[in-house]
């Protein structure tokens, strides 16, 4: 059964942000990768953010970090941030458990 992926507003602003070629990267990646199996880990791709409740997981997409929730059948994409800026995007929106 596939997901819906709906992407907050703040997602939407980041995806805008990105330059023509990297946003259809991105959106290829949300579609081949969340689309049916946004829950599977991958040494690579996808990975469980551990002592966060929000947001839960992290889809990586070369340079670029997709911080995502999964609640359902539904995929909430909360940001689309660069690889430099990830880690200070999460201490500032993450949320501890």
């Amino acid at each position: 059964m596939p997901f819906e992926i709906v992407l907050a507003p703040e997602a939407v602003e980041d995806l805008r942000g990105l330059t023509a070629n990297v946003r259809a990267t991105v959106r290829t990646a949300l579609e081949t990768h969340l689309r049916d199996e946004p829950k599977k880990a991958s040494r690579s791709r996808i990975k469980r953010l551990r002592g966060l409740l929000r947001p839960q997981y992290r889809l990586r997409v070369d340079e670029v970090r997709v911080f995502y929730d999964v609640s359902g059948t539904t995929v909430e994409v909360l940001a689309i941030v660069p690889k430099l800026e990830a880690e200070s995007w999460l201490a500032q929106f993450g949320s501890p458990e």
